[in-house]
């Protein structure tokens, strides 16, 4: 069984028990999620496309964790100038578990 699910702003292709991280949802560690906007859906080698979503699937998470990820640097500067701007940012992401499809 697998399906594409879209979730702030990208696709992912999950399947029951897969671990991934995406972008922030507003749920607590333990909370249950359902997405609706399902893309594509394939179950007994039967594939469904939606137009753009698959009515009356969903699919259903756990929240894991919530968190922030690696620190990534953005750095600028203008050479001969004595111009330089160092800035750090840290995504914040939210892990979860596919526990069902349908």
């Amino acid at each position: 069984m697998l399906a594409i699910i879209k979730t702030g702003g990208k696709q992912y292709i999950v399947t029951p028990g897969l671990r991934i991280k995406i972008e922030k949802l507003d749920k607590k560690e333990g909370d249950e999620v359902i997405f609706k906007e399902v893309l594509l859906l394939e179950k007994n080698k039967k594939i469904e496309i939606g137009t753009p979503f698959v009515e009356g699937a969903e699919v259903s998470a756990k929240v894991l964790e919530q968190g922030k990820g690696k620190k990534i640097i953005a750095f600028k500067y203008k050479a001969k100038k004595r111009y330089k701007v160092k800035k750090g940012h840290r995504q914040p992401f939210t892990e979860i578990e596919i526990s069902k499809i349908g």
